[in-house]
């Protein structure tokens, strides 16, 4: 049994700290809202995220985050990466030690176009930081359906830590040491599924979503290689595998998000009318800022870019794209 917290009780947080119950160990889940943290201490739910499925007797909330990580052997911070400093730093008086922290947050940090795995080091520089990602919906890991996920480390035997507290009959967790790939690739894909939502809300075909998948996974391997990452990863589950799910799948909120531009409403609209944070939207100005830097050409994430935040058409986007000047 192990001592963990788990920072953000969103979706993904939520989830995961109910795996991490279900294993076995002792969970204390931070929330921001009041009203969440009492009724998951109540009724064992929360009410905002994942409403109406019951956690397990082990999570217990509180609104308090040093006190979540005081005493804790695993850290899982599982919040915006908009605000993932500001948390981390908060937290950082508390942490003990030897705790492990593992990294949850599929984005990067706003403003400095960094991996979070590296604010995380920053700010706690004697911790041993694992980044968790892969294809995994937060609801599906809830009803135990069966997924895979990777966690990366330059430490394997942190990453190996990671592998046997998260592992289950239904979730399995593979060790890797590029954390460059891992991240971007559990970014990169956000921008990408946005896309994909555009794509089928315009009505555009099985055809586009093709190209658009295949397209986007050599964008983000491009980055990726110029940023250092092993090229394979994004073959992997935190590359192809997140990419394929998060562009196809019912439950992206990227994807989602992409559907209402489609019928012509903004982000601004969007942001007004739902609570969970869509990483995506934010994710392309990091990818368009990291691309200028490493002079790297990625023309899907940047006409995404330019719907999100300069008014371009999302069908005329489609149509710059196709014009494109032809290459091998």
């Amino acid at each position: 049994m192990t001592a963990t917290a788990v920072i953000g009780a969103g979706n993904w947080g939520t989830a995961l700290a109910d795996l991490l119950a279900r294993n076995g160990h002792t969970v204390r889940l931070w929330a921001f809202e009041p009203d969440v943290v009492a009724s998951i201490n109540a009724r064992h739910e929360n009410p905002l995220y994942l409403a109406g499925l019951p956690l397990a007797p082990g999570v217990a909330a509180i609104g308090d985050a040093p006190g979540a990580v005081r005493g804790a052997d695993m850290v899982v911070i599982a919040v915006p990466s908009h605000v993932f400093r500001v948390v981390v730093t908060g937290l950082a008086p508390s942490v003990g030690p030897d705790a492990l922290l593992v990294v949850a947050t599929k984005g990067l940090e706003p403003g400095s176009l960094s991996l979070l795995s590296t604010v995380a080091a920053e700010i706690l520089p004697r911790h041993r930081v694992v980044v968790l990602s892969g294809p995994s919906f937060a609801e599906e890991v809830y009803r135990r359906q069966p997924t895979a996920v990777v966690a990366a480390s330059v430490d394997p035997p942190a990453a190996q830590a990671v592998q046997e507290l998260f592992s289950s009959r239904e979730f399995r967790v593979y060790g890797r040491q590029d954390v460059i790939g891992v991240q971007l690739g559990g970014a990169l894909k956000n921008v990408i599924a946005i896309a994909a939502g555009m794509l089928e809300g315009l009505g555009l075909g099985h055809n586009a979503r093709a190209a658009l998948i295949t397209r986007g996974l050599a964008e983000i391997s491009r980055l990726g290689q110029a940023m250092g990452a092993d090229a394979q990863t994004f073959a992997g589950l935190a590359g192809l595998g997140d990419l394929v799910l998060t562009t196809t799948g019912s439950l992206s909120r990227n994807r989602a998000l992409g559907l209402a531009l489609a019928e012509g409403k903004t982000l601004d609209d969007w942001r007004a009318s739902h609570r969970t944070v869509v990483e995506g939207a934010e994710t392309a100005r990091v990818a368009v800022a990291l691309a200028a830097r490493h002079h790297v050409d990625l023309p899907i994430c940047t006409q995404v870019h330019r719907i999100l935040y300069e008014g371009q058409d999302a069908r005329n986007a489609v149509t710059e794209l196709m014009e494109r000047s032809l290459k091998a």
